[in-house]
């Protein structure tokens, strides 16, 4: 069996996704997510210009050697451009596998540790009072475990506060230039332990809540929120600190007992070199379609599980359909299984990405098509063409550019 074809579909259903489709001499396809959020013309360039050409004529069964091709051989290593591609390549090719060998990937990741995947969704309010009903949104949805972002007093936008649709999805605003947002790191440690306070009151000590502080606080001040937050019991709190110090992890776990989550921004094993022998966090937070692929994020998780830190893959809205059923099918293999992010899609996303897997009762499972379960419609993906959009930025009371 040889590689044929490889194609890079862009699409923007309501927000602009990157697929790979690579085909065999025998017919069969695999799919592989490429989206890199705010920056997916450069992740199509790195396939159609640069990788593409190399993968005609390769064996697909050769994941592992392919990979390292493709890292190794390129001399420029690592990088969310590169990895996000690389990413794209291995899920095709474990799709291709499991296809060939008439099995859904979950079974040649050693099969099910698990009978189901277990999530928690987005909550979040402009104020408290709008922030209780979206939690009860999300218990309606069935969900078990909720993420907690409030509205900060005197700011006027934050992060993961956004307006939604009537049925709670996230209405996705595309733009030429990013949004700036403000930030006053004061307000804000002074306003979340109240959030939390709030929510156990109004839903109990029993409901799971997580909280993102999206790398915006100092090793001290996060040290600090952990503590205040500790009487609330967090499942976790998640990026308190921008880790690529990852030193700073240390001041951070010698001032509190709160679950840290972290790694959503990280591409490879050696950003987490020193959080997981240290045994600095609890949770590592990267998504297969940003490090490279279900190849090395399973090495990650084994790595991971000699410290007892366990998996919580990244998956957001712009994790495409693809990369959310890699994500699945690892999350249902791998032993050490935390906790998966799941947002959900739009019904116009799930139409061009027709999927196997499914959500009820708060947790996900991949289901038993062969491959990773995905289907893409390609006529109608060509009929939702790239539009420009940006991540925001975050700007200080001064002015002045700040971590968003």
């Amino acid at each position: 069996m040889k590689i044929v074809d490889a194609k890079v579909v862009v699409t923007s259903p309501g927000r602009n996704f990157v697929t790979l489709k690579l085909t065999t001499d025998d017919g069969l396809t695999g799919l592989g997510d490429a989206t890199l959020n705010g920056r997916e013309l450069a992740v199509v360039s790195y396939l159609t210009d640069h990788v593409a050409p190399l993968l005609l004529g390769l064996d697909p069964h050769r994941i592992e050697d392919t990979w390292q091709y493709l890292y190794r051989g390129a001399y420029w290593r690592r990088g969310p451009v590169t990895m996000a591609a690389i990413a794209a390549v291995d899920v095709a090719l474990w799709d291709i596998k499991a296809k060939a060998a008439g099995l859904p990937l979950y079974q040649l990741l050693g099969g099910a540790s698990r009978d189901r995947v277990r999530t928690y969704g987005h909550a979040n309010g402009r104020d408290i009072p709008e922030l209780l009903d979206s939690v009860r949104a999300r218990l309606d949805e069935g969900y078990q475990a909720v993420r907690i972002q409030s509205g900060i007093p005197g700011l006027k936008a934050v992060y993961g506060v956004h307006s939604t649709d009537d049925d709670g999805s996230a209405v996705l605003h595309q733009q030429a230039r990013p949004l700036v947002e403000d930030w006053d790191t004061d307000a804000y440690l002074r306003h979340i332990p109240a959030v939390f306070d709030a929510v156990r009151s109004e839903f109990g000590a029993d409901l799971p809540l997580l909280h993102d502080a999206h790398h915006r606080l100092t090793p001290v001040q996060a040290g600090r929120l952990g503590r205040d937050l500790e009487p609330y019991r967090p499942f976790w709190l998640e990026d308190c600190t921008p880790a690529e110090n990852q030193e700073a992890l240390r001041l951070v776990r010698a001032n509190t007992t709160t679950p840290l989550a972290i790694g959503e921004v990280f591409n490879t094993v050696y950003d987490y070199q020193t959080l997981i022998t240290e045994q600095l966090i609890d949770y590592v937070r990267s998504a297969v379609t940003h490090f490279g692929g279900v190849t090395p994020l399973r090495k990650l998780f084994d790595f991971a599980a000699q410290y007892q830190i366990k998996s919580a893959i990244h998956g957001p809205e712009d994790i495409s359909p693809v990369g959310m059923a890699a994500a699945v099918h690892l999350d249902l293999a791998v032993h050490n299984f935390g906790i998966q992010e799941y947002s959900g899609h739009t019904a116009l996303t799930n139409e061009v990405f027709r999927h196997a897997y499914t959500f009820a009762d708060g947790h996900l499972h991949p289901g038993e098509a062969p491959g990773i379960g995905v289907e893409l419609d390609e006529e109608m993906a060509a009929a939702h063409p790239y539009e420009a959009a940006y991540l925001p930025v975050n700007r200080l009371q001064d002015g002045s550019v700040h971590d968003w």
